[in-house]
């Protein structure tokens, strides 16, 4: 007999599985894919799954633990010692390598908030709801200078956690949006999702990128992936041919479009829960329900 998935199992599980298709979404620039490892030399896509697997339980716990309630000081404190948890098992996963603890933030709030509102359909509150959440203050971070910390001070950029407290309004006015309209247009899905990322990486002040290429990196990334949208798409020959400059400037540049590349998976997360619940219990135009 097939066992019936609990909702937070099935949230974790579309967790992983969305971790798993950002990676595999091939070609990417600058980033671990099925043909490149990109500007990552300590990462290969078999390590990006297991990764992505690795972290099943943490998100399993996140949803678990938020199930029905509201945004709280003690809430946001019992997601984040489960995060931790999920950042050692990640580590003990990749032997040490740093594939996945931005996209563990994102999205473990996101995964907390679809539990907070089991059944939602409106994307754009789940992602409000996160912000929410990622507004109270985490009294037992345990107090270190990251890199995120490092660029955000050096730069002045909003970084994950500017962008977490804001309600991810790159994925509400950006990537969401770009997926359903690239779709719109009956392009393979695959490019869908590309195009995506690079509406993303034209419009984020990456930290990644800012970490290790600085401000020149950053806006050459800018200005190459918004030249692919003005050019229609990736999926136009001079998108195309865009797309492959940016990804050898990147490589070049040992810089990595790393921000950029959690909120896809976040955007995929959204999207394949809106799928989910939608298909099977709500039925809900996803056009109507994102602020753009």
């Amino acid at each position: 007999m097939e066992k019936i998935q609990t909702y937070p199992e099935k949230l974790a599980i579309l967790a992983v599985q969305a971790l798993i298709e950002e990676a595999e979404l091939t070609p990417k620039p600058g980033l671990v894919d099925k043909e490149s490892t990109g500007s990552h030399q300590d990462m290969s896509i078999e390590l990006m799954i297991q990764s992505a697997r690795s972290l099943e339980p943490a998100f399993r716990e996140m949803a678990k633990v938020s199930y029905g309630r509201v945004p709280s000081q003690e809430l946001r404190e019992e997601v984040a010692a489960i995060g931790r948890q999920g950042e050692i098992d990640m580590f003990q996963a990749t032997g040490g390598v740093n594939t996945h603890k931005g996209a563990i933030w994102a999205l473990g709030l996101l995964i907390s908030s679809a539990a907070m509102n089991p059944g939602e359909t409106s994307l754009d509150l789940i992602a409000k709801t996160a912000g929410n959440l990622a507004l109270f203050q985490d009294r037992h971070l345990p107090q270190q200078i990251t890199n995120g910390k490092r660029v955000k001070s050096k730069y002045g950029v909003n970084g994950a956690l500017g962008e977490a407290q804001l309600g991810f309004p790159h994925i509400r006015n950006i990537s969401l949006p770009v997926l359903y309209d690239s779709r719109s247009k009956g392009i393979k899905e695959d490019l869908c999702r590309l195009n995506t990322l690079i509406a993303l990486m034209a419009n984020l002040d990456d930290t990644c990128i800012l970490h290790r290429g600085g401000a020149r990196s950053l806006t050459t990334t800018k200005e190459l992936a918004s030249e692919i949208l003005k050019s229609g798409g990736v999926w136009t020959p001079k998108g195309w041919r865009v797309l492959e400059v940016l990804n050898k400037y990147l490589i070049k540049s040992n810089a990595s479009p790393g921000g950029s590349a959690d909120l896809l998976a976040a955007t995929i997360f959204l999207d394949s829960l809106y799928e989910n619940n939608t298909s099977h219990l709500w039925g809900f135009n996803k056009y109507t329900i994102i602020s753009i």
